[in-house]
This record gives C-alpha cells, structure tokens and sequence, in this order.
C-alpha cells in the first residue's frame, strides 16, 4: 500500500467528500489562526465576548457589509446597552436606529428574542445551542457563531461565506443556494474547526472570505492556506462555489406621491403592522400598472403622448381624492424615477410632485396620515424607498 493510499485511510469521507487526515486538519487550524492573529480585522464587536455584543453584530451583518454596520452597531449599543433595554424599548425607537439597514423583521425579532430572554432565561444568553437557535430570529448561523465566539463551543458558523471557502478547499460541488446543502457544510465545519478557539476559528474564516476568498477578484495565490486548497492546487477555482441563479425580483410599479400643503407640510402614511414595511412612514405610494411605461431598462423616460400623459395624471388625481380625500394640482408627469430591490420585489416608482391649496380637506385625511413638517422628519422612522424619495425631491426643488 503506497503512502498516498495510507493517507485516504486515515482520512473520513463525508457526503463523498474526503476530508484531510488528522495530522493536516491541525496543520490547517495552525496555520488559519497564525495568519488571523496578525491580520484579524478591528471591529468593535471583536473588543470582548458579550454573547449580546456578538448577538447584535451578526444579526446586523446579514445582507449588510461591515463598513455599512459599524456606524449603526456603535449607535445601536449606546440606545440599548443590554438585552433587558433592547427587550424594553418603544417600537418607534427600536425601528428609529435601524433606519436605513433595512431588512427590519432582524430587528423587530431581536426584540421578541430579547424578551424571550427575559422572561425564560432570566435575561442572560442561554449557552446552550439547542436553547441558543429558540430564540426568536435566530437561525443556525447565529446560533452557532454566538455559541463559538461568547462561550467557546466548537460549533461550525455556517454562511454563504463560509460556504464559498470550503466548496474551494475541497472541491465542493454543492449548490450553495439550495439550503439543505447547508448541512454539507456544517459536517464539514465540525471535523475542521478548532476545538481550543473555535470563536477564533470561525472569524479567521469569516475574514478570509471578506478580504482574501472573495465572491469576485479573487487571487488564490495570496491566500494564507493556500497549500490547502484543492482548487488551487487544482487550478479549478474559478468553478467554485457552485450557485444557481436566484429567481429574479417581481416588478411593481408604483406613483409616488410627494404632497405639500401651504404650510410646507408633507402628506406621510404610516403603513400597516403586518407586512412589508409594517408601521413606518412614506410618501403616500399608489400602484399603478400603467406607471411601467415610464421606465425602460430601468431608467425613467419622457412619454411623447401628451394625451397620455394626462389621462395619467387624471387617474392619480383621482386615487388622492378618494383614498386621501385630497385634489392637490400636481405637476403634469414624473420629475424623478426611482428603484428599490427587496429580496423578492423590485419597486419601480415614478414621483410626482403636487400642491394641496385647499385647506378644506385636511382634517379629512385618513387616520393613518399626518401633515409632517420636514424639520420633524427625525422623529419618524422611513424605509429605503423613501429616502429614496426625499433625496430625489430635495435634488430637484430644494435648492439650498
């Protein structure tokens, strides 16, 4: 038996993938944890172990880069300090310092979590990973990154970033967008991982994916464990990982009607609880088919039929008097286009601008509605789209 043959044998295979022997698993940690020592990213949630700190951060981080977190994660622990003020807080408040992160059930679970935390841990991180993934919003990633980096558990964090690292290793075939894959992932995780610093093992992966194993311009030669890649060594890396497409984002098409009274009030609507963008505030938005003929290719267009042109605003006009019970004169056809992408919907919506110069109808807005002054903006909470919104307006008619 030749020694390459001695070297499978003392290998495992998991999945039909051939792990390393024991003696290169302890090399490869060695070596990862050698290079994240040096070369480890300064983040503020890396300054101790708080489970909640950690908590935070990675929740924080989904669908969000790291530049685009720090500001927010710094914000949002001076606001609540502690799971018992995260569970505590007003929703205005809570949704207030997550303004502009989006994705805003992260933040309304972590609140249900907190409470949870509360009432049936007695307001500490639970260190178990079976109570860890209870927790409201808390999925198998977050479980196992808060279990290895607050309380050195040597469970496997598993994200579409770990994932594109390991299909590279080992030559994963794996499609990492289907989610019962993950669990190829995590088998794998666990063999590796370092059993003595397992929070530092899981970041040091954590880093190598955002600075060197990257989804694009990557350069596997710079890499620090490079001699353990099967797919340089291989020279395949370029096939890895394997990812089907994502079904793209349904279209809508909304008019998004930017509304000021004599005052210099805008029209806001709060939207419903449940849903999408439950209980924040936007420029009244109305669906609109018809609204499509203004975009092509994603980019706002001039309609040349004026009689068009009219007909729409005539529609609109009469959507604001029997929604709003408004008939403000509004300007003749869209002064800005603008796009917002959710995971499963993109908002196509074009912005009319219109004045409301009769002051009978302003207590007969619906409940829902408020005249807002612009300098009181602060004290309420908007979505992506309309700050989308507000720049585009204050781009074309506030000169100041």
């Amino acid at each position: 038996m030749n020694k390459i043959e001695i070297n499978h044998e003392k290998s495992k295979v998991i999945n039909g993938i051939r792990l390393w022997p024991q003696e290169k698993i302890e090399r490869f940690r060695a070596t990862l944890l050698s290079w994240y020592d040096i070369e480890k990213r300064d983040l503020p949630w890396r300054k101790n172990n708080d489970p909640y700190r950690i908590w935070v951060s990675e929740i924080m981080l989904q669908q969000t880069r790291v530049d685009t977190v720090i500001p927010y994660y710094l914000n949002f622990m001076r606001t609540f300090p502690s799971i018992e003020a995260l569970a505590k807080a007003e929703e205005d408040t809570l949704l207030k310092a997550w303004e502009g992160l989006g994705y805003y059930s992260r933040v309304r679970n972590m609140q249900k979590a907190a409470i949870q935390i509360m009432e049936d841990y007695d307001g500490k991180m639970p260190d178990d990973p079976k109570e860890i993934i209870k927790l409201k919003g808390i999925g198998p990633y977050t479980t196992g990154a808060i279990a290895s980096m607050a309380f050195d558990l040597p469970e496997p964090a598993v994200d579409g970033n770990i994932m594109r690292i390991l299909s590279r290793l080992f030559e994963i075939d794996a499609d990492t967008a289907v989610p019962a894959n993950r669990k190829i992932f995590e088998e794998i995780l666990r063999k590796i991982i370092d059993p003595y610093k397992p929070g530092d093992f899981n970041q040091a992966l954590m880093d190598l994916g955002a600075t060197i194993c990257t989804p694009k311009n990557y350069h596997p030669e710079k890499s620090p464990v490079k001699e353990f890649n099967q797919s340089y060594i291989n020279e395949t890396w370029e096939k890895y990982p394997v990812k089907s497409k994502k079904k793209k984002a349904k279209p809508l098409y909304y008019a998004g009607m930017i509304i000021q009274n004599h005052k210099g009030e805008f029209l806001l609507e709060k939207r419903p609880e449940n849903g999408l963008l439950a209980n924040m505030w936007t420029f009244p938005l109305i669906e609109e088919k018809a609204i499509s003929d203004f975009f092509v290719r994603g980019r706002l267009v001039k309609i040349e039929d004026i009689q068009k042109v009219n007909q729409y605003t005539t529609n609109l006009t009469e959507e604001l008097v029997g929604k709003y019970g408004l008939e403000p004169v509004l300007i003749k056809e869209p002064f800005a286009g603008e796009i917002h992408i959710f995971s499963h919907l993109k908002w196509h919506m074009a912005l009319y601008y219109g004045q409301q110069i009769s002051t009978k109808s302003y207590d007969s807005i619906p409940e829902n509605c408020s005249w807002i002054n612009p300098d009181n903006f602060d004290q309420y909470t908007f979505p992506g789209p309309q700050m989308k919104m507000w720049s585009a307006y204050k781009k074309k008619f506030d000169k100041k």
